[in-house]
């Protein structure tokens, strides 16, 4: 049975696993990502900066490029 590529393989595309868990595809093109100082030490944190690290946040333009090429699938 003849080869298709005659010995050459092709690359497989692999999602970088620790950003696969940190972010997710919008439905425009973007990512998103969780909001930080969530982790611990939550009770000397005041209600207001513990309700607004509760949103999501939008991937900056400049860090987009970074992160599609690590998750070349999404």
């Amino acid at each position: 049975m003849p080869r298709a590529y005659k010995g050459k393989k092709t690359v497989k595309l692999k999602s970088n696993r620790g950003a696969a868990k940190r972010f997710r595809a919008t439905g425009n093109g973007g990512f998103k990502c969780a909001g930080a100082k969530r982790r611990h030490q939550m009770t000397c944190k005041t209600t207001k900066m513990k309700r607004h690290a509760r949103a999501g946040f939008q991937v900056r333009e400049e860090d987009l490029g970074r992160i599609e090429q690590m998750l070349p699938h999404a």
